[in-house]
């Protein structure tokens, strides 16, 4: 494949991705300093060089809310901060096989089972994990979906364990870079993340592992995160951008300290340095972008999203996201679950109420006041 922009930074580094190289911290630092408008369509023929022209999208279920210990400062779960939210334990699995259906009907690829706290513990609380394990099985046997979970910090037996029941995905984001992750969370630390992503891969998992953009972090935190998911091996690389809860410490900014042409910039160089995975926009892609701009990340090398809600606020349509990606140019995945988009869209027409089209509310009552952002698979 030739590339060529009369850039020769991007050209270069586009040559040299493509003939199999990885690209080092300083080329990355480079090219975060290049023309948006050179860089992005070349971060895009990448993708296109190695991918389907399809997006990816997942979906997730909040399954036990709020009364986390973890300080993690954007996050709207956390014990240590005042916001609000609806909590409940962990959810009947029923329900929670009730919530992959809606996930597969409305297009969902994969189905993340999410649990906000340090570590859903087979030792400490049994028969939660034996709760965990019969949803894995329930959305297993009786749904498309590839099941994921996010179940914080894992032991090696955990691990093990979970890819045995058919777990394809271990999501586990690592926030930020080493260097930054402790302004943002306290309460353990950057290579607790590290040591369970190692476990889950190890017992024979793909992991799912990302970032949060804008949370006052430099340009070369993004940079090192990404290194240090590559690092790991992560075949999922999911990109939210700061949703500001009120009452966390992050939550008295007005938007995410990023703008749009700093974020296509970021996306563009983590498709580069992960020319085979699914670089996935997640959390906070509705408060921080336009409708009119949503499809730009897209265009710039991204092929992935979470599609839904997330886990305490609201995302928008299935039927809106399949938009976004049509206006990309592209289409939606049906490899895993081979759905008709034009349905999703004609039920989203006739639909009244949001929470019946949203693909992973929290719980199947639609009067939950909240459904859905992520302390591990989509954050905000």
């Amino acid at each position: 494949m030739v590339y060529e922009t009369d850039n020769r930074t991007v050209d270069e580094a586009v040559t040299r991705v493509v003939d199999g190289e990885r690209l080092t911290r300083r080329d990355a630092l480079a090219l975060l300093a290049q023309p948006v408008a050179e860089l992005a369509p070349a971060a895009d023929a990448v993708r296109a060089q190695f991918g389907d022209d399809t997006v990816d999208a997942c979906s997730i279920v909040n399954a036990k809310a709020g009364n986390c210990a973890e300080d993690c400062g954007f996050c709207a779960q956390s014990t240590h901060f005042d916001t609000g939210i609806d909590t409940y334990g962990f959810l009947d699995p029923a329900e929670i096989l009730a919530a992959a259906k809606r996930a597969e009907r409305d297009g969902a690829q994969r189905f993340g089972i999410v649990v906000a706290e340090k570590g859903v513990s087979k030792r400490k609380r049994p028969e939660e994990w034996d709760d965990v394990l019969r949803a894995i099985r329930l959305v297993r046997d009786e749904t498309d979906v590839e099941v994921d979970a996010s179940l914080g910090l894992l032991t090696e037996e955990e691990a093990r364990i979970l890819a045995a029941e058919g777990v394809n995905h271990y999501n586990h984001n690592i926030e930020t870079s080493p260097r930054y992750f402790p302004e943002i969370v306290s309460s353990h630390d950057f290579e607790d993340r590290v040591k369970t992503l190692e476990r889950a891969k190890a017992a024979g998992m793909d992991l799912c592992a990302g970032v949060i953009l804008g949370m006052g972090e430099a340009p070369t935190d993004r940079v090192d995160a990404a290194l240090a998911l590559r690092d790991v091996g992560v075949s999922s690389v999911p990109v939210n951008i700061l949703n500001p809860v009120e009452g966390t410490p992050l939550g008295d900014r007005d938007a995410a300290d990023i703008s749009t042409t700093e974020l296509l910039k970021t996306i563009a160089v983590y498709r580069l340095l992960f020319p085979r995975a699914r670089v996935r926009l997640t959390g906070g892609r509705e408060v921080n972008l336009d409708t009119e701009q949503q499809h730009r990340p897209f265009e710039a090398g991204a092929d992935g999203m979470l599609t839904g809600d997330y886990l305490t606020t609201e995302g928008q349509t299935p039927a809106d996201d399949i938009e976004v990606i049509e206006r990309a140019g592209l289409r939606p995945n049906t490899e895993a679950n081979d759905f008709d988009p034009e349905a999703v869209k004609a039920r989203s027409r006739d639909c009244a109420s949001a929470v019946d089209t949203a693909a992973g509310s929290a719980t199947s009552n639609a009067n939950a006041s909240e459904t859905s952002t992520s302390t591990d698979t989509a954050d905000n």
